[in-house]
């Protein structure tokens, strides 16, 4: 088993989870009353949780990111070769309880974590193992809540600088202060920051080059120049990039605030067309005379954003604000927005607009439903209602979660109708390890996998994200 590592910034953890700021390895050695020492291995690490376990081979039990605990049972036998497999696991380290059954740490072992490059920590007598999963539990709960802070400080700080007479430049210059890096709006070069390094500079310009284009993604990522880079898409085939040396876990929510709000800044919204347009509807009550031959959609959204900023990002002023939901007409095939579940009508001629605005509200029900941010009008049938896009779409939504091993092994327990024995001898291990990653799957989730529903749901999602 291999868990896919996490930043290098901060270690490895738990691979297909949302990114949660980690205990530093540091921080746990300052805390004196744990009496932590620091015996070989890399000196910084990320630390995620923690286990205890005295087997021979505890690296099926970990999801990666671990402090692992032991009292000298599980390495007794061949610790190079323990060692190896904590480390392929990615586990975050190795906590060694003297006593009572080693009076001091074996070098062997201290050797074989230096070889291997895994952080081996000495755990007083003194300190319950107890105490050091408690004192990750407080460290994490405490770095949640600076990082919730940071990111509620830097979207007020980027409200204000919206407001101010130079908007777009102080946008820029805020987002890259509170990113702790450089940020440039793509075409035109605009930018605020440090000069990146050519690696970086280059690969950030093919990022923004490819969510600015029709048709492309609506965000991108890359690493780059020993940078974190992101895209974002904004109105008018415009795209914000962002680079950084580091990866906070609150990023992408800041820089997604500043994509909202450049979006609003330099849309160009053809507003004086649109207002005559209005102004033939009320006079004439015609829309196809009021409107161009499109084609439009009709949009109905539900979510906690502003919906001026949600019509700007659509390209649109024709907005109909409602008390729990908004409705909207545009002629551009609207994407996803950030805080938004969109449903999508078929493109429609200005004359049909009626049926179009029915189409986009049940849209909006099966977006809710299938919790996925964007859902599209199908014609009946049930060909119709899995379409392949939409399929996929919901598929990635609903799985996005889950890392590759845990989608592998929700399949094979599906595929054996929840058979633990069965399933665990068609992926080769322990049945015990099948139990622990179907239950970790199922927190992921938020599902029920006893319900018969759940399971179908999740079996035709795995198989369109597997085609």
């Amino acid at each position: 088993m291999t868990a896919a590592p996490r930043d290098p910034e901060y270690g490895n953890g738990p691979a297909g989870e949302p990114l949660t700021p980690p205990v530093l390895l540091s921080s746990l050695l300052a805390d004196r009353e744990l009496g932590l020492r620091h015996l070989a291995g890399p000196a910084a690490a990320g630390v995620y949780g923690v286990h205890a376990s005295e087997m021979p081979d505890p690296s099926p039990y970990l999801l990666g990111g671990e402090l692992l605990l032991t009292a000298g049972a599980g390495p007794a036998d061949d610790p190079d070769a323990y060692v190896a497999r904590l480390a392929r696991a990615g586990a975050a380290g190795l906590g060694f309880g003297v006593a009572p059954m080693h009076e001091e740490v074996p070098a062997a072992l201290a050797e074989a974590c230096a070889r291997h490059g895994l952080p081996l920590l000495e755990v007083p007598p003194r300190t319950p193992f107890s105490a050091v999963a408690r004192a990750v539990g407080r460290l994490t709960a405490e770095a949640r809540t600076r990082e919730l802070r940071r990111v509620t400080e830097a979207q007020q700080a980027l409200a204000a600088a919206a407001t101010r007479p130079d908007p777009v430049p102080a946008v820029l210059a805020r987002l890259a202060a509170s990113l702790g890096g450089s940020v440039a709006l793509w075409p035109g070069g605009r930018a605020a920051g440090p000069e990146l390094p050519a690696a970086a500079r280059e690969a950030l310009s093919a990022l923004l080059a490819r969510v600015g284009r029709e048709g492309g993604p609506v965000t991108a990522t890359d690493r780059a120049g020993g940078h974190h880079l992101a895209a974002y898409a904004l109105a008018g085939r415009a795209a914000l990039g962002t680079a950084t040396p580091a990866r906070a876990p609150g990023d992408h929510t800041v820089a997604s605030v500043a994509a909202v709000l450049l979006t609003l800044l330099t849309a160009e919204r053809p507003a004086g067309a649109e207002a005559a347009a209005l102004t033939r509807l009320l006079l004439d009550g015609d829309p196809a005379a009021a409107l161009t031959a499109g084609p439009w959609y009709a949009v109905h959204a539900r979510g906690t954003g502003d919906p001026q900023a949600l019509a700007a990002a659509l390209g649109t002023v024709l907005l109909d604000p409602r008390e729990d939901f908004v409705r909207l007409l545009t002629d551009r095939d609207p994407a996803p927005q950030p805080g938004w579940r969109l449903g999508v009508s078929a493109p429609a001629a200005p004359a049909a607009l009626a049926p179009a605005g029915a189409q986009a509200e049940r849209a909006l029900g099966r977006a809710e439903a299938a919790r996925t941010p964007l859902a599209r009008h199908t014609e009946p049938g049930l060909a119709g209602l899995v379409g392949e896009a939409e399929a996929r779409a919901h598929a990635e939504a609903l799985l996005g979660p889950l890392s590759p091993a845990l989608r592998e092994n929700l399949r094979g327990w599906l595929a054996h109708h929840g058979n633990w024995d069965r399933t665990a001898a068609a992926l080769g291990v322990h049945r015990n390890t099948v139990r622990q990653r179907i239950a970790r799957a199922g927190e992921l989730l938020d599902r029920n996998l006893d319900d018969p529903d759940v399971r179908m749901e999740l079996w035709f999602a795995l198989r369109v994200a597997a085609e």
